[in-house]
């Protein structure tokens, strides 16, 4: 690895590509999560209950589970300058929704539409993997995933902020409505500024697009069976919503869940669709690629990202109900998990280059179960200075940890490695509406301990992960190959 080729100074080249994309995903995250520390003044501002201020949590990261499938898919096949900058232009759209609602179900309506926005992650996965090589992919990643990702620390430490000098009851409404505004001022900003690929470079594209592709009966049935738990991430939504804050009726419910059984049906077939060669005429062995690896990172996501949405959604509360904070002081406090992403994520992809993939995820997915028992024995009598640094600490293998899974997605299949980001990236998701969901109906304490035993659950799939290596094979649209470095 070269010096000149890691010059993060510079602003040209590759690094101009990771500049530029990195601060489209840090705009995603700092619109995403514009609620988290201003969610005592939106409630005071609009008698919300608590129930109804963690459904809007719950809500809140709830679209992005299809949206990251299908964002996935729409960047393999157009390719991620088209993709991202039509994603911040449209997602602007909801910041405008959530800021000027005046009641529960209108800001409700805006925080579920805002979950759209978060699929801008899987874009620049994509995209940086077209311009690093793969000796240099996980630190590029990392980059990438964690100073975007520190998006919403900035939304954490800033917006209360800009919500005071505003005033009134209805500062935050202009704090919220500022991010709206600059996702759609840097929509057009990054379209004009990026390439797909290197000058001179080809874009391989999926051949079906609908569905992910795999490469043997086994890893077809793998696929359906991890389907599922996308699907019932959003009737578990669903179930709260009737239950919890009666936001739909029982009635409604019942449909929402026959119908996400029959899109389930709809799903496979499509994937049958798209994948019945396999079954009369099996790919040769050097265009294969094991859906098991995609499997175990979709559940070490779950655990990492997963925890950190639910963490970044209710830690200014913690903070603030723990040890009894104003909301801007609990806000700029809570900011110090999400703070670490700087460091962090970049560090678990330097490492995963440096001293190899999956002894990398193991010592940071045991880190991070150690990290949130650590958390869950936080109360009123620890000093504060010491919450925050055991939160700090935990943060550093959560973040560090999505660093090191993202530093292996690229390598998988570079032509389907948008999908598989997006899948990988709704596991997060899906982990974020599981762990919420616990956190509505549990003790803070309680919550910390799930997260832990999933964090554990995760170890063990861990240990079917194989180590990338060799080379995998893309054909060009001329049917020509090309056989692309993962090691």
């Amino acid at each position: 690895m070269s010096s000149e080729s890691l010059n993060l100074f510079s602003f040209r080249g590759r690094i101009k590509i990771l500049h530029l994309t990195w601060v489209a995903f840090f705009i995603t995250f700092f619109a995403w999560f514009n609620h988290a520390p201003l969610l005592m003044a939106i409630s005071k501002s609009l008698s919300l209950t608590s129930d109804q201020v963690k459904t809007l949590l719950i809500l809140n990261v709830a679209l992005t589970i299809p949206a990251r499938i299908v964002i996935g898919m729409l960047t393999d096949k157009y390719g991620p300058r088209l993709t991202y900058s039509l994603l911040l232009a449209i997602g602007s759209i909801p910041c405008f929704i959530f800021a000027l609602a005046d009641n529960f179900m209108q800001a409700a309506v805006g925080r579920f539409l805002l979950g759209f926005i978060g699929a801008g992650f899987v874009v620049g996965i994509r995209m940086v993997s077209e311009w690093f090589p793969a000796r240099q992919l996980g630190t590029a990643e990392g980059i990438y995933g964690g100073w975007g990702n520190f998006g919403s620390a900035a939304a954490a430490m800033s917006l209360p902020t800009i919500a005071l000098f505003f005033g009134g009851d209805d500062g935050w409404r202009y704090a919220i409505g500022i991010t709206g505004v600059i996702a759609l001022v840097y929509s057009v900003i990054y379209y004009l500024s990026v390439t797909d690929t290197p000058k001179g470079s080809t874009y391989f594209k999926p051949k079906k697009i609908g569905a992910m592709e795999v490469t043997s009966t086994g890893d077809f049935i793998l696929l359906l069976i991890m389907k599922v738990p996308m699907y019932a991430a959003l009737a578990l939504l669903t179930w709260k919503l009737s239950s919890g804050v009666a936001m739909i009726s029982s009635l409604s419910a019942t449909l929402i869940y026959c119908g996400l059984g029959l899109l389930y049906l709809l799903d496979a077939r499509k994937t049958y669709s798209i994948n019945r060669d396999i079954f009369s005429n099996p790919p040769a062995p050097v265009h294969r690629y094991k859906f098991k690896q995609v499997a175990v990172l979709n559940l070490l996501y779950f655990a990492t990202f997963g925890s950190e949405l639910a963490v970044v959604s209710m830690l200014p509360l913690f903070f603030s109900e723990t040890f009894t904070l104003d909301p801007v002081k609990a806000g700029l406090l809570a900011s110090a998990y999400a703070f670490m992403n700087l460091m962090s994520r970049p560090a678990g992809g330097l490492i995963s280059d440096r001293w190899g993939r999956k002894p990398t995820l193991l010592v940071l997915t045991a880190g991070l179960a150690l990290g949130y028992f650590t958390m869950s024995l936080i109360d009123a009598e620890w000093p504060l200075y010491l919450a925050v640094a055991a939160a700090m600490a935990c943060s550093f293998f959560v973040q560090a940890g999505e660093g090191a899974v993202f530093a292996v997605v690229p390598l998988i299949k570079r032509r389907l490695t948008g999908q598989i980001a997006g899948m990988t990236g709704a596991y997060g998701n899906v982990g974020a509406v599981f762990y919420l969901t616990i956190l509505s109906l549990v003790s803070y304490q309680i919550f910390f301990l799930v997260i832990c035993v999933t964090a554990l659950l995760g170890f063990g799939a861990l240990l079917l992960l194989e180590e990338p290596e060799g080379q995998m094979a893309e054909v060009h649209p001329d049917g020509s190959v090309s056989m692309i470095d993962v090691a």
